[in-house]
């Protein structure tokens, strides 16, 4: 991404900033600064976008706290001696209301800049409300601030619980502030303008208002943004490539494909399989000339890790940019880097980094099918996924030097022979270090961008959907898991559409073969993590039930490896716990990470599912 804007926000939502399209590294020069009150503003198109730009540099100021609360209440995430007070509370699931990874208060403050952004533009050109009429950038800018609004509540009802709705006439932090700390009503003095044909040329006046309070549970956000989303939207996102060139501004804003994403993903929490995928497959069988969005090798291999490097559009649906020669930075690499000055405050889980390290290619089991406990291994193949894991998602450094790919290949070698005093050597005294937001980093750039929706995570979704999904072919019912594995292991579901070969999710990092890719049959082995040897097995003949339970926990776990640290990882755990009524599918293993003196306090918390939100509006 060649450039963005600075964005600059105050209480009564004032924004400075100067939109240059056509010289995009200019887009931040702080010498351009201009400060623009709502009665001066809306004279031309810059201005309006410049407001608008300014709500991301509000869902920039959200990136920690999503990634620290959907992560360190998880299982793949926990603290080290140098954590914050914030986050040992959050570590510990005691989290008080001066937690500031606790306070609604930049969600309150993206909800105020949405509302008064879309009554502007509905007040200021009221064709954005008429379906039927042409699409214009004022339309695509309403789409935008309808999208930020609808993810703004979705993403706080599922850190809260409920959220108090905020009526669309309080457009400043302090008017929420005093509305959500009111009694249960609230007066407001709201500007009203009408006019003939929509357009206000006969009223103009200020009128009190009684607005009752009122609390969203998760169902009723869903059902109330995903209506509006469907009912009001005509387009979502500007098109700045005519102007700049720059293609990868497409997925560093609210566009059509993250809509659909959004959509995807407020169905799916709701358990409406056939909404959620409608949305989610506008995404993967789109007829791009590309076809963007389905596996190529694009971002095969050691090419996986291109993903954090830089913005592109045949992966990101939707990130949010950062860069430091715009002072636009972000906390991430302090937090995770054991580097000075970083503070090293959270790091990987031994069962997060067992997600990669137990993956082992190109084995072959010696199978008798009629006892299958004389099943055995016969070439244990090699263990480690290099590609999505060691030097991409976490790494081991020791006095500031990262452990280099091949001593840990040695380790892992040494761990399959089962010396294991050798093997613990290499990684003596190391720290266990997330570097997914490092990737290319120099100590003090702290830019690293951040994924909201990527097409690997929706390929993910879907494959979850299909594991519980029938649909009638030919006048049978018929079973989608067989889709579901090839969404995952090779992508084989998109080849008689594509034009280029599709590998899947795991098959583009090499582990989607016959053997080495996810398998559901009747008899399914357990491996040792170390060993590669067959220690078990589950026997599921005849039990369509069972096997779609043990699918639904490899797709989980896929996701872990997949999409590890990017803010995701308690919702999926809590969304499949919800759909099979089960509090121990989250509480086993979050309480797993926990040292065993506290493991049955936290499993018994977190089976009450009250204690999966931060109950902050209590």
């Amino acid at each position: 991404m060649k450039g963005s804007s600075k964005y600059i926000v105050t209480a009564s939502l004032v924004f400075a900033m100067v939109l240059l399209l056509s010289s995009c590294k200019d887009f931040l020069n702080p010498e351009q600064e201009l400060y623009i009150t709502e009665d001066k503003l809306l004279n031309d198109w810059y201005e309006y976008r410049s407001l608008s730009m300014g709500m991301y540099g509000l869902q920039q100021e959200l990136v920690e706290q999503l990634l620290v609360l959907g992560e360190l209440r998880a299982d793949l995430l926990t603290i080290t001696p140098n954590a914050d007070p914030d986050m040992v509370e959050i570590y510990n699931f005691n989290i008080s209301k001066e937690n500031k990874y606790a306070s609604p208060d930049n969600f309150f403050k993206l909800i105020a800049a949405s509302n008064n952004f879309i009554r502007l533009l509905e007040q200021e050109h009221p064709e954005v409300r008429d379906l039927k009429s042409a699409v214009s950038n004022y339309d695509r800018l309403y789409g935008e601030a309808l999208c930020m609004r609808a993810w703004a509540y979705f993403n706080a009802v599922r850190i809260y619980g409920k959220v108090p709705f905020i009526h669309e006439s309080l457009v400043t932090i302090k008017e929420i502030e005093d509305f959500v700390n009111s009694s249960g009503t609230y007066i407001d003095s709201v500007h009203i303008v009408f006019g003939r044909n929509g357009y206000h040329n006969d009223t103009v006046k200020n009128v009190n208002i009684k607005l009752d309070k009122q609390y969203f549970s998760t169902d009723l956000v869903i059902d109330y943004f995903t209506t509006e989303l469907e009912k009001k939207v005509k387009a979502v996102g500007v098109n700045h490539y005519i102007n700049n060139f720059d293609n990868t501004w497409e997925v560093t804003i609210w566009n059509t494909w993250a809509y659909h994403a959004l959509l995807g993903q407020m169905y799916l929490t709701a358990g409406d399989f056939v909404k959620s995928a409608s949305h989610f497959e506008f995404i993967t069988n789109n007829t791009t000339e590309e076809r963007r969005y389905q596996l190529d090798a694009t971002f095969q291999n050691y090419s996986w890790r291109n993903i954090f490097r830089n913005v592109d559009v045949k992966e990101h649906i939707f990130s949010i940019w950062f860069n430091k020669a715009n002072f636009q930075q972000n906390r991430l690499q302090e937090i995770f880097e054991p580097i000075a000055p970083h503070q090293y405050m959270l790091k990987p889980t031994r069962a997060a980094v067992l997600k990669w390290e137990s993956l082992f290619d190109n084995y072959t089991i010696i199978e008798d099918t009629n006892f299958p406990w004389k099943s055995r291994i016969g070439n244990p193949g090699m263990p480690g996924d290099f590609y999505r894991g060691y030097g991409v998602s976490y790494a081991y450094v020791k006095d500031e030097n990262v452990l280099s790919e091949g001593s840990v290949r040695n380790m892992l070698l040494l761990k399959r022979e089962e010396d294991m005093r050798t093997a613990e050597l290499f990684t003596a005294d190391h720290d266990t270090v997330v570097w997914k937001y490092s990737i290319g980093k120099n100590t003090f750039d702290q830019d690293a961008n951040f994924c909201i929706y990527r097409a690997s995570g929706i390929h993910l979704y879907l494959a979850e959907i299909y594991t519980w999904w029938s649909v009638m072919q030919g006048g049978i019912l018929r079973n989608l898991t067989t889709t579901a594995l090839s969404v995952v292991n090779n992508g084989a579901q998109y080849n008689p559409l594509s034009t280029r070969p599709q590998l899947g999710v795991r098959g583009r990092v090499g582990f989607g073969g016959a053997v080495d890719g996810i398998k559901i049959g009747n008899i399914n082995y357990v491996h040792h993590p170390y060993t590669n040897e067959i220690v078990s097995y589950f026997d599921y003949s005849g039990n369509l039930e069972a096997k779609q339970v043990y699918l639904e926990d490899q797709i989980i776990d896929e996701r872990a490896r997949e999409l590890a640290f990017e803010g995701e990882r308690f919702y999926d755990l809590m969304r499949v716990a919800n759909r099979r009524n089960d509090p121990s599918f989250l509480a086993s293993r979050v309480s797993a990470k926990y040292p065993a003196a506290m493991r049955a306090t936290i499993y018994n918390y977190l089976m009450n599912k009250n204690n999966w939100y931060i109950n902050y509006f209590e």
